[in-house]
């Protein structure tokens, strides 16, 4: 799936190209066919459609403004009915909107706006017009699109508060897991739990909303998993991350462990180092890898064996030519042990590693140079 063939630019606002998912489209038809089965005019359906586009538009709105706050370089942001993807504009912005604090603050800045836009406009309309029920069922339909107006707005806030990839929520979750004491072995275990929420939260939505004929439930769930299959594919990162190779980033300073070594000299070895997951070599060829968890937990079960019997052999290799947006994809995509290190090879010969817990330091550090070398070299042209 290609976001730009499968999406079509509104232009651009303050820089930032605003791009609308097809899937709208789908959505425009649905409210008009809605409305016509009310009998009501095909024309509240596409108002119905454009109340969408607003509550979007304000949330997406707020959160490029903190995203300038906190100095991330957003490029464009791909609107879904669910909120916008936003693609940045740098390996440092990407960095910067991984770090902790303001990860957290930009996933509250979206369902905190929606909720006090829908709560402003409610009040307004209380105040213009109290005759209207605004607690009313249905609470989103063509027939009453003031009542839809606010609750438009609360319900994509409530939405982004599921723990399903790729809303706000769960943003926080997968983060709070990849930082989890325990090692990556324990991270792996969690993500892979968290991965299963997101797609059973979105088939659960569109279960329910086939079951009590609610439209925007079944919208609602395909979003979700339009939105995750969207990410996965690696469209956080903007074409121009290509340009960033593997070689760039990559660890050539890490430690190796022999298909043949024993457990307890595998513990040894990894007790000198804080690397937690190993590439497993034979005769100078890469044949495994193995993490320390791994070996920690055979050694309490079964006693002493060798390294060959619990290594994973199954597992991605990059090369040092590579691009960082076709790593990263690897690196956080794989299931099992081994995509939490991917091994770099120069033919058969291993000479670096990718892991999720170099990858976000080394592009800060790397965008650091480039921007020092950008400045010396303006300084020159200066002299």
């Amino acid at each position: 799936m290609d976001m730009v063939g499968w999406s079509f630019s509104l232009g651009k606002i303050f820089g930032v190209e605003v791009r609308l998912h097809s899937f709208f489209l789908f959505l425009l038809i649905g409210s008009m066919t809605w409305a016509s089965y009310l009998d009501r005019p095909m024309l509240r359906g596409v108002v119905l459609w454009f109340l969408l586009l607003m509550a979007l538009a304000v949330r997406e709105t707020a959160r490029g403004m903190a995203a300038g706050w906190f100095g991330i370089e957003v490029k464009s942001v791909l609107l879904l009915p669910t909120g916008g993807i936003q693609v940045y504009g740098s390996p440092e912005a990407l960095a910067r909107a991984g770090e902790p604090k303001v990860q957290k603050a930009m996933a509250l800045t979206g369902p905190l706006t929606s909720l006090l836009f829908g709560a402003t406009v409610a009040g307004i309309i209380l105040t213009v017009a109290p005759q209207v029920n605004l607690v009313e069922k249905y609470w989103v339909t063509p027939e009453h699109l003031l009542r839809t107006m606010v609750w438009v707005n609360l319900l994509l806030a409530a939405v982004n508060l599921l723990p399903a990839w790729p809303l706000d929520a769960a943003r926080v979750v997968r983060g709070e897991i990849v930082r989890a004491p325990g090692g990556q072995a324990s991270s792996l275990g969690g993500l892979r739990t968290f991965t299963r929420v997101g797609p059973v939260i979105a088939c659960g939505l569109i279960v329910v909303g086939i079951l009590t004929a609610n439209f925007w439930l079944i919208m609602g769930g395909i979003a979700i998993l339009l939105g995750a299959q969207i990410e996965r594919q690696g469209l956080l990162l903007q074409p121009d991350a290509d340009v960033v190779k593997v070689s760039d980033v990559m660890l050539t300073e890490y430690s190796i462990l022999s298909a043949s070594a024993t457990l307890e000299d595998a513990m040894e070895q990894a007790r000198h180092t804080l690397q937690d997951v190993f590439p497993v070599v034979r005769g100078g060829n890469m044949v495994g890898a193995v993490a320390r968890q791994n070996i920690l937990e055979a050694l309490e079960s079964t006693g002493n064996g060798y390294v060959q019997g619990i290594m994973t052999r199954a597992f991605q290799v990059a090369a040092p030519g590579d691009s960082l947006m076709q790593t990263l994809n690897k690196v956080t995509n794989v299931a099992g042990a081994s995509s939490q290190l991917v091994p770099v090879l120069d033919g058969e010969r291993i000479v670096g590693i990718i892991t999720p817990q170099n990858l976000q330091r080394s592009m800060g550090l790397l965008t650091r140079k480039v921007r020092g070398s950008e400045r010396r070299g303006a300084g020159d042209e200066t002299d």
